[in-house]
């Protein structure tokens, strides 16, 4: 087989330079190579010689060249999937049984190479339904709607203070981190390297364990704070001297507590009662996340503490008092962002949510 290739002077400038540059793919090269050589009449052996390819690689270039020019050769046509793409009707199967069914033998939640079995496909498509979809079977979240009767009022109430603070007052997100344990490890643990990472003993010694009374400026970030060997009133009543001694007493003060029973005995109310500045205020009960200062003590148990050796109880505390002053010294306020409204309308939806699942599953049970 001979075919005879006319090459213009344009394409025949872009060949060259195709082949000249040596940015240019080592298959870009050859296939242009292929075609200057047909344009400049010699045969198929011969073209073979020059570029070491196939003759059938020969002829598909030069035909490429005559039906899509020089673009023709710079890519390469689409071929067929080895295998058939997943109909549309399996996909919806993958995820109905995902979203609700269980998996066969009692089990809590589907892996894709269970799923994968009862389908019948492998679990590779299993896991890149489950990846367009945006779901993780394996992944849970944990959550907990308040049952508090007086749950919008207290939200209203902190979230307030967070937008709109007071004029001529300060406020304090104020809570207790308690037994935090003064841990040893059982043998040395071995640095990182390349490929590794560093390790630590499961086991551990304990030394004994303190609590963090921490209150956190929602102004300026900056933590006033001080470990106490337990979280009694009575610690809890110290701890509001210290507050009062470190703040300006021609100011308010509001504390954003939780409903530890510590923060309503009588011995703090009559403390309060003799320090009118000083105002409580509650959140919602299992509303954790409405206190700005569990933030930071979710910061310090990873920054400082979980990863921390500690000897003894006051090697830990004085771990503590070091990333506090560390803290205190460039303080960054967190910026509260949602108003109370937002907050309620998201907490209604999701009761509404949660009502609608009782409400099926109650169904599914008086059927069986």
């Amino acid at each position: 087989m001979f075919l005879s290739v006319f090459v213009g002077p344009a394409d025949r400038a872009r060949l060259e330079r195709l082949v000249a540059n040596r940015n240019t793919s080592r298959k870009a090269a050859w296939r242009a190579e292929i075609v200057l050589a047909t344009a400049d009449g010699l045969g198929t052996m011969a073209i073979m010689r020059r570029t070491g390819k196939s003759k059938p690689a020969v002829w598909r270039w030069q035909e490429r060249y005559i039906e899509a020019g020089v673009d023709g050769l710079l890519r390469d046509k689409t071929r067929p999937a080895r295998k058939k793409p997943l109909s549309v009707e399996v996909k919806l199967a993958v995820l109905t049984k995902t979203a609700q069914e269980r998996p066969p033998g009692g089990g809590t939640h589907w892996s894709a190479r269970t799923m994968a079995r009862t389908v019948g496909i492998s679990h590779r498509s299993v896991q890149r339904i489950w990846a367009e979809a945006g779901l993780k079977p394996h992944l849970v979240t944990t959550f907990k709607l308040s049952n508090d009767p007086k749950f919008a009022e207290k939200v209203t109430d902190v979230v307030g203070l967070y937008l709109n603070p007071p004029d001529k007052a300060l406020v304090f997100c104020v809570d207790e981190k308690s037994q935090i344990q003064a841990l040893d490890r059982t043998q040395p643990g071995l640095p990182m390297k390349k490929g590794r990472a560093g390790t630590m003993t499961h086991d551990y010694k304990r030394h004994g364990t303190t609590t963090l009374f921490a209150a956190l400026d929602v102004k300026t970030g900056a933590v006033i704070g001080e470990c106490q060997p337990k979280h009694r009133a009575k610690e809890f009543i110290r701890f509001l001297r210290t507050i009062d001694r470190n703040t300006p007493k021609s100011l308010d003060v509001h504390l954003i507590v939780d409903n530890y029973s510590t923060h309503k005995t009588q011995a703090v109310k009559d403390w309060l009662a003799k320090h009118p500045r000083f105002k409580l205020h509650f959140i919602p009960t299992s509303s954790s996340w409405l206190n700005q200062v569990e933030r930071f003590f979710a910061e310090i148990t990873r920054k400082r503490i979980r990863r921390g050796v500690f000897t003894s109880v006051a090697q830990l505390e004085t771990a503590i008092c070091d990333y506090l002053d560390a803290h205190n010294a460039d303080p960054k306020p967190l910026v509260w962002t949602k108003s109370a409204d937002v907050i309620l309308a998201k907490v209604h939806r999701a009761r509404a949510a949660l009502d609608a699942a009782k409400s099926r599953n109650q169904a599914l049970e008086s059927e069986q």
